[in-house]
């Protein structure tokens, strides 16, 4: 009789090391989400509590929310709020793909030189745009007639401005998503005799599909929940960041406040929700096989692009090195009611420079993971099915592709944290304690006191040191790119 042929199994020395890698991975998540729990979902259910209560702790049910609908000044400034954040995102976006777009498929001359000036920006406090453009285009400024007729002070500044400012953080997503491009489909295109434009509509957008989204829904996002830009030079004209401020701090009405906030929160989570849908139609353009997209010389279409580029970045220097607005009223408001509970076992960390840490991590996470997921989405599995069938663990496979490859997305998520930590506003404007005060915060209590220069002067120094950081930090990174990325050659 014939023998019946065993099942074929993995070796018994093989199972161990993938039960270990899972467990390590199981644990790592759950790390993740314990601490994006305590420090992110908590103080978010405070608000939806405070929002129901009275000033007393008293359940009140709806009415808060009834008494908010009533107020027209505070309805008019949840559609200030969003009208604003669309007209940003509809002009932010396409200049940001352009400017990418320029930087990675022409060969036109000093690339590094433009993505430098772009991405300066970052360096300073996000009031030094209002501030800038007030000198410029205010009642006494020297271009003033530029604006013909119009004031700066209201939805113009504050359009104007935070374009300016966001234009980096747009320009950082959508950079990654053309990076990862694959040359051999332009070569087979270019083979096939494609027009220029068949190649950008079938081959450039739909790769670079999911950061344009993101990119969108960063902008859309920083724009509705912006503080520093309004504050100075939004003049009567409010918007939904600036009515939590005085809720909370001038009227220390922190129930409001907690209404204000949920309020705030509903267009941020519908633009989560597109990108949500748009992560599932997203596929890798990156495989083991792709050979990274060189630019080809077209002296037209090469001038062009510098052209553009040289206009953008000569308008950056123009304002002073505008940066993009810190977010996060909302995530302040929380950590006022969760972490100054005395009941809290993690009260010890309210008034600390902890808090302040914690909350900017978590205040910047979404840009960052962002960046991450749209270089990690342009990543083949098959990557990780041949290290699977070679028996290699995950970790080696992690180190030796997936870190190298995506690299340039690191260090600048690297560099994008460090940098928005020198100027973040919008949360810690909730949390600082006298011992703990940040320049950034500085800057706010003298633009308060109608001391315009000082303002201006202690901005100027958040962008030398940010830049001197900079300098150095562009030093580590060349030689760990020279190491890295020799295969993109």
């Amino acid at each position: 009789m014939a023998s019946i042929p065993a099942t074929v199994t993995a070796p018994a020395s093989a199972r161990p090391a993938a039960d270990s890698e899972a467990r390590l991975a199981q644990a790592l998540l759950l790390a993740a989400c314990a601490f994006l729990v305590a420090f992110l979902l908590a103080p978010l259910l405070l608000i939806l509590i405070k929002s129901v209560q009275d000033k007393g702790g008293a359940f009140v049910g709806l009415a808060q929310f009834r008494e908010y609908l009533q107020s027209p000044a505070l309805i008019d400034s949840a559609i200030n709020t969003v009208l604003v954040a669309l007209a940003v995102t509809l002009i932010t976006v396409p200049l940001a793909f352009a400017f990418a777009y320029a930087l990675t498929r022409s060969a036109m001359p000093w690339k590094g030189l433009f993505r430098l000036i772009a991405l300066t920006p970052i360096l300073a406090p996000s009031m030094l745009a209002a501030i800038s453009f007030i000198q410029w285009f205010g009642n006494q400024g020297a271009l003033k007639g530029l604006m013909f007729g119009h004031s700066v002070y209201g939805p113009i500044g504050i359009i104007i401005s935070a374009v300016y400012a966001i234009f980096p953080h747009a320009l950082m997503i959508v950079l990654t998503a053309l990076l990862l491009a694959d040359g051999r489909l332009y070569e087979a295109a270019t083979s096939l005799r494609t027009s220029t434009l068949r190649k950008f509509f079938t081959i450039t957008l739909p790769a670079a599909r999911y950061g344009l989204v993101s990119a969108a829904m960063v902008v859309f996002s920083y724009t509705v929940s912006d503080f520093g830009i309004p504050k100075v030079i939004g003049g009567n004209f409010h918007v939904l960041a600036i009515d939590i401020y005085q809720q909370v701090i001038g009227q220390q009405n922190f129930n409001r406040g907690a209404v204000v906030g949920l309020v705030l929160l509903l267009p941020v989570v519908l633009a989560f929700v597109v990108d949500w849908r748009m992560q599932g139609q997203q596929h890798a353009h990156f495989s083991s096989r792709a050979v990274p997209y060189v630019p080809k010389r077209a002296p037209a279409f090469d001038t062009a692009m510098f052209a553009y580029c040289t206009v953008v970045c000569i308008m950056m220097r123009l304002l002073a090195a505008i940066p993009m607005a810190v977010p996060g009223m909302v995530l302040g408001l929380g950590y006022i009611f969760f972490f100054n509970a005395p009941a809290n076992p993690l009260h010890f960390l309210y008034g600390t420079m902890t808090i302040l840490v914690l909350s900017t991590i978590i205040h910047y996470y979404t840009s960052s993971h962002l960046t991450a997921v749209t270089a990690l989405k342009s990543l083949d599995n098959e990557f990780e099915a041949v290290s699977a069938s070679l028996k290699v663990p995950f970790y080696k496979t992690f180190a030796r592709v997936t870190v190298p490859v995506c690299l340039p997305a690191i260090l600048d998520i690297a560099r994008y944290l460090f940098i928005n930590s020198m100027v973040t506003l919008s949360a810690v404007i909730f949390l600082y304690s006298p011992d703990t005060k940040l320049a950034s915060v500085a800057i706010v209590n003298l633009d308060e006191a109608g001391e315009i220069g000082p303002a201006a002067a202690m901005a100027t120094l958040i962008v030398a040191t940010s830049t001197l950081v900079c300098l150095a930090y562009a030093l580590l990174t060349r030689v760990l790119l020279r190491r890295t990325q020799a295969w993109r050659g």
